[in-house]
């Protein structure tokens, strides 16, 4: 392993099992092979010579003499420098390579091949390269495109069939086009090019107006961008598929599905879910007595989150921790114990300090925001009276949801707290064994399945 660093395991171990000084010696062929660091060599050579052991170069007679001292210095000053040159020397032949469109090492990307240090198109791979992106453009969903190669037979560069990062990578790949991208140069020599400037401007801007799924052609999926899985915690987006008779299918679909440890959240009808969480939001703001009750909650359990505020107390404990731990090391510093840990530690110290300070006002700045009935009781009002999407947006903060359970974090006031966010209670909605079903198959909601709860 490199002498360049002491990050080697059987070099570490050597330096602490010197503590049980069960050796007198440590021999080396020569002090480069120990060290080419100048401040680690005389830092872990002051190690051994604590625990009473020698440094020995098998090919460098360094006499035990004040002269001694200057020739190990000397040969130490050199190690330091060869190693310096070599990497010099090694970065300059590779951006030398790289000014003669060579290919300088590393993974080749899926369409090219490398023939006497140049790349070159792999035909056969370059042709499914064309057909990614010539899908992706005239409108084929990424996971139809995955379908379609893996139907095929068609395998990635490692012998397997494309996974959807596979191909979002391939999408995003900018050496396709012949540009290549390395310690703040552009090098348009090494890659031939494969896809044309406006198909993969064209495909970057689709990616990045579809990137969270939030508006389809002619289609709104109202609980995009606040959907989450139950499971895996993952965002739940909008996708559309076609059955075999041509039909047109949208579901809310987990984007851990295609993962490498596929979460196992079964696809929802968008009509299914969207109806839903309506129907349960209509229904806990039916009347006017209902969100009155509501509202008279939300103060209660505003005012005892107030009285007992418990993340408060434990970010007052951290605190109280950190300060003291500064102070036992400015002690420390004092008599004299400096050493680059301790002044990293102490800079983290100090910014964890500054941190929690920042959070502790935050919290004291929550208890002093008071909130009336007659604003949360007119947000709610306004959300229920308004349009289907509207209303969504209002009362809606995050959904997470399971195969027989959903969770609405709801948003009952406009009011923002000193984090930015609005007030919030959870809406529990259950309907047994609602969402345990094929995908083509109905949902058949039962109302005496469903239970509704306030909890804050």
């Amino acid at each position: 392993m490199t002498g360049t660093n002491d990050n080697r395991a059987e070099f570490q171990k050597m330096l602490h099992d010197s503590n049980k000084r069960a050796w007198d010696l440590v021999l080396v062929y020569k002090l480069d092979r120990f060290s080419r660091n100048k401040y680690e060599m005389a830092m872990h050579k002051k190690t051994l010579r604590d625990n009473g052991i020698k440094l020995v170069s098998a090919m460098e007679n360094i006499p035990d003499t004040p002269e001694g001292i200057i020739l190990e210095s000397l040969l130490e000053g050199m190690a330091e420098y060869y190693s310096a040159e070599l990497s010099q020397k090694v970065r300059r032949g590779m951006n030398e390579s790289r000014q003669k469109g060579q290919f300088t090492g590393g993974h080749v990307i899926y369409g090219y091949s490398i023939v006497n240090k140049k790349v070159v198109i792999n035909e056969a791979e370059a042709d499914i390269v064309r057909l990614i992106f010539d899908r992706y453009a005239s409108g084929v969903y990424i996971r139809d495109i995955m379908a379609e190669l893996n139907e095929k037979g068609i395998l990635n560069s490692h012998g397997r069939p494309f996974a959807k990062n596979t191909i979002h990578h391939i999408l995003e790949n900018e050496k396709y086009t012949g540009v290549y991208h390395y310690g703040g140069e552009t090098f348009t020599n090494i890659y031939p090019r494969i896809v044309s400037d406006e198909v993969f401007e064209l495909i970057k801007n689709k990616k990045e107006s579809n990137r969270y799924g939030g508006r389809k052609p002619d289609v709104i999926y109202l609980l995009s961008k606040k959907i989450k899985c139950g499971y895996c915690g993952r965002t739940i987006n909008g996708i559309t598929g076609t059955s075999a008779t041509g039909k047109v299918c949208r579901y809310y679909c987990c984007s851990g599905v295609y993962g490498r440890k596929g979460c196992k959240k079964k696809y929802v009808k968008k009509e299914d879910l969207e109806n839903i969480v309506i129907q349960a939001l209509q229904k806990a703001f039916l009347d006017e007595a209902t969100i009155n009750k509501l509202a008279d909650m939300v103060l209660a359990a505003n005012k005892t989150r107030i009285e007992n505020n418990s993340i408060l107390t434990l970010l007052q404990k951290d605190l109280k921790q950190v300060t003291t731990s500064i102070d036992n090391m400015l002690l420390a510093i004092e008599k004299g114990v400096v050493t680059e840990s301790t002044t990293k530690r102490l800079q983290d110290l100090e910014a964890k300090q500054a941190n929690l300070r920042e959070k502790i006002m935050l919290e004291q700045s929550k208890e002093k925001l008071t909130i009336s009935k007659n604003e949360i009781v007119q947000y709610i009002n306004k959300a229920r009276l308004s349009t289907v999407e509207k209303m969504a947006k209002m009362l809606i903060k995050q959904i997470i949801l399971y195969d027989d359970k959903i969770e609405i974090t709801c948003n009952y006031t406009n009011k923002k707290g000193p984090d930015g966010d609005s007030h919030q209670g959870l809406l529990i909605y259950e309907e047994k064994n609602i969402l345990k079903y094929s995908v083509y198959s109905k949902i058949h909601s039962q109302n005496e399945n469903i239970k509704i709860q306030f909890l804050f």
